[in-house]
């Protein structure tokens, strides 16, 4: 699987965002990482990734609001958004998709779903 331009993965933990970069390099993607939901969305601007991961609960600028105010931003609102999680209720998926995610995968994340979901959402 190959996108033309980088996937975003948002992960403040060093352990999950290593392995899920080794696992996304894997699958023939390039990936760039934040930290947080203000790196991000300085991301989604600098380098207009094609589709990005966002973990929810985040310092700084957690996902919930990174993922609204990329969604009001004209120059990036077209990138879709995966919401990771580790709550797996249905509320919780309204919520990532009234926060603007397109889609929502919970943690541990189910990988070869994840890959299906970034092919559905990046025509990869």
């Amino acid at each position: 699987m190959t996108t033309d331009r980088p996937v975003l993965l948002v992960e403040d933990n060093e352990l999950n965002r290593d392995m899920m970069v080794r696992r996304l390099k894997r699958a023939g993607l390039t990936v760039i990482t934040a930290g947080n939901g203000q790196q991000a969305l300085d991301l989604m601007q600098s380098e207009l990734p094609s589709i990005v991961l966002m973990d929810m609960n985040l310092p700084i600028l957690d996902g919930w609001a990174a993922s609204r105010r990329a969604k009001e931003d004209e120059h990036i609102q077209h990138i879709p958004i995966i919401a990771l999680t580790a709550h797996a209720t249905e509320s919780y998926r309204q919520y990532a998709l009234d926060a603007g995610c397109d889609d929502y995968a919970t943690k541990p994340v189910d990988f070869p779903g994840l890959l299906i979901k970034i092919k559905r959402l990046t025509r990869a």
